[in-house]
């Protein structure tokens, strides 16, 4: 039969092996914010159990164990049988809960330099990009920069967001920095997307503006409008962290 489990590509920084502590709290965190955060599909089929240990460093019974927790989370879905397997089920607000809380867990200091962190690495990705891409690439990250998210799918923009910043790592030509984008994407990136619609707007033409800025091939510019463009994100977010900490600690 064949394998019709994801192929791991953009994944793979989520099936990444897990620290000694934590075991079955820690796969379901971390297979769980995935989900929640719209890294991993809704529908995909998850690697066997088996798989999964190996790559998560840990025994299948813990892996199954967090996997029943998944469920209880109504996460995951597992189907038995010829086909069988367990399946994403993304949740139905796209993930926003999950993001809030996410980040009422963030102090301001750590947010502001995980968004310092992500705008060198997206600037010298875009900067790269401008060096290297070829006509091909220009037309696919104009591409992905024009789609705009289905208004009945809420995880639209955060994927959107996601593809775009790893489509511009790849197109830097650099594997550590695609692998970085893809720890960057899991960690902070999604957060930085809660902004309000005018920032996401706002956001839109930024990616216009750093594929216009590449299509020339001035690196500077490509450079300064990814960082511009994660800048701006941020500071949207901000206020919203200001609030979710306040309700918080209320």
């Amino acid at each position: 039969m064949a394998d019709r489990s994801m192929p791991l590509g953009p994944y793979a920084a989520v099936f990444a092996p897990l620290p000694a502590e934590g075991r079955a709290e820690a796969v379901r965190r971390r297979l769980g914010e995935a989900i929640a955060l719209g890294l991993l599909p809704d529908g995909s089929m998850l690697p066997p159990e088996s798989d999964l240990a190996d790559r998560f460093g840990v025994a299948t019974v813990t892996v199954r164990e967090a996997l029943g927790a998944l469920r209880d989370d109504d996460l995951i879905v597992t189907r038995r049988g010829r086909g069988g397997g367990s399946f994403v089920k993304a949740p139905r607000d796209g993930g926003r809960a999950a993001l809030l809380a996410r980040l009422s867990r963030v102090g301001l200091g750590e947010l502001r330099d995980l968004a310092d962190h992500y705008c060198a690495i997206s600037g010298h990705c875009a900067a790269l990009a401008a060096a290297r891409a070829d006509p091909d690439d220009v037309e696919r990250l104009r591409r992905l920069a024009a789609l705009r998210p289905d208004p009945g799918e809420p995880s639209g923009t955060p994927r959107q967001e996601g593809t775009f910043h790893l489509e511009l790592a790849a197109t830097a030509q650099s594997a550590r920095l695609t692998r970085e984008e893809m720890v960057l994407q899991r960690e902070i990136g999604p957060v930085l997307w809660l902004a309000d619609a005018e920032a996401v707007t706002e956001g839109r033409r930024g990616h216009d503006a750093i594929v216009e800025a590449i299509a020339t091939g001035d690196a500077a510019a490509a450079r300064g409008r990814a960082e511009d463009h994660v800048t701006q994100l941020f500071d949207a977010v901000k206020a919203l962290h200001r609030d979710t900490r306040s309700r918080r600690t209320r």
